[in-house]
């Protein structure tokens, strides 16, 4: 019988209209906008993979090129796993895990990505693969007449302004530039992947404004922060106004930049409630507000992260407490990473390599991928039943050197 995996392989441009609608058809949605009929520019087809039945695409899959921020260190490159489909004439043949070893087994062998990561349309897909939850979006929502910020906190001397597109572009690109690189799960972003974030067809918008672009800017003309947001009008009984706004991404590189951005936010006119779904799960707005439950969270899981190659991957990262413990990991789907690792790394740096010493810790590679950001914790995974310890007090020990004072988060979807 032949190997699915060598039935797997990349697509190329004019094959392009019939992969994407494969890719739509599974998710239910219609295929529409003009990255329909061409790849995007952000497409690497060189890394996709397809399975045909006849002409016909039973089976999707694709890798974007990244470069991630990971707790203290310098950005990680990283394979963004994307576009995986598979038609329901196919399931339960083998198919996904087909995909999956190809996959890892490709990035393994480059030696460029020690991490991977995707997102994961069902919670119940990837962990088999070794991918885990890493990071969580707070997804909240929130009255316009709670939403008031602290008389305490300071608003500085700067502005905040509605500007076009164009103003809007370079000054975003600095500051997303500047504060991602201290946000575990961020992703470094190239001019193709601006475009992308950037782009705004009428047919997503599902009922609201075109996109509107806020910038902070500091009495000398400084850009410290952006916004954008969308309107979506509503009247209660045709007489009182319950419109919504939808916020997508606000950063900024001071305190007083940020809550400048979201009271301007919270003053529209005609708005009665504020979503934020893509906003980090420890948003720190919540604690600029004079009410605290005027916040409705709703956390879901973000990003899913996967340890490709374990010793280069851990020596990347900072811990900002000594470790110097020996973790016995099992990985079954990629076995190079089973086996003892000795780590030994401070804030200041870190290695990781093989090691027959006896191991303090033995744990999966789902649990060693979902700690790696820094946003869950060891200690809770062995209260779980997932980690278990073996020299006494180490798991406390890698917990808190694990950990990281900003919890991961990941504001693009791929």
């Amino acid at each position: 019988m032949p190997d699915l995996r060598d039935q797997l392989r990349p697509i190329t441009p004019d094959e392009w209209p019939r992969f994407s609608r494969a890719m739509v058809t599974v998710f239910g949605d219609d295929a529409t906008g003009p990255w329909f009929g061409s790849p995007p520019a952000v497409a690497e087809l060189d890394r996709s993979l397809a399975l045909f039945d006849g002409d016909r695409v039973a089976a999707t899959s694709g890798v974007y090129s990244f470069r991630m921020s990971v707790p203290g260190g310098a950005p990680v490159p990283c394979a963004g796993i994307t576009w995986i489909t598979v038609s329901p004439t196919h399931r339960r043949q083998g198919v996904l895990t087909a995909i999956m070893r190809r996959q890892l087994d490709a990035i393994h062998e480059a030696g460029r990505e020690p991490v991977a990561a995707l997102w994961a349309a069902e919670a119940s897909i990837y962990g088999r693969f070794g991918y885990a939850t890493a990071s969580w979006k707070g997804g909240w929502t929130g009255r316009t007449e709670r939403l008031r910020i602290r008389p305490d906190v300071d608003l500085g001397t700067g502005t905040v302004r509605l500007v076009d597109l164009e103003e809007f572009r370079p000054a975003a690109e600095g500051v997303y530039e500047t504060v991602r690189r201290f946000v575990p799960g961020n992703l470094a972003r190239t001019g193709d992947w601006w475009d992308r974030v950037l782009r705004d067809e009428p047919d997503q918008r599902r009922g609201a404004t075109a996109r509107q672009h806020v910038l902070h800017v500091e009495a000398d003309g400084t850009p410290t922060g952006y916004a954008t947001y969308r309107l979506k009008s509503a009247w209660t009984d045709g007489a009182e106004p319950d419109g919504k706004l939808i916020a997508g991404e606000v950063r900024a590189m001071t305190t007083a930049g940020y809550a400048s951005l979201w009271r301007y936010l919270f003053s529209h006119d005609l708005v009665r409630t504020v979503e934020a779904p893509q906003q980090p799960y420890d948003d720190p707005i919540r604690h600029q507000l004079v009410d605290l439950r005027a916040l409705r969270a709703r956390p879901v899981d973000g990003l899913w992260v996967r340890v490709v190659d374990v010793g280069p991957a851990l020596s990347a990262r900072r811990y900002p407490a000594p470790i110097d413990l020996v973790l016995e990991v099992e990985d079954p789907f990629c076995p190079w990473n089973s086996g003892r690792w000795h780590l030994w790394g401070h804030p200041a740096g870190a290695f990781c390599d093989r090691t027959d010493r006896d191991p303090d810790i033995a744990l999966g590679i789902e649990e060693l991928s979902a700690v790696y950001l820094g946003g869950v914790s060891m200690a809770a995974l062995q209260q779980a039943g997932r980690v278990r310890e073996i020299s006494p007090g180490a798991v406390t020990l890698a917990s808190t050197a694990f950990g990281w004072p900003v919890a991961p988060w990941c504001p693009d979807d791929f």
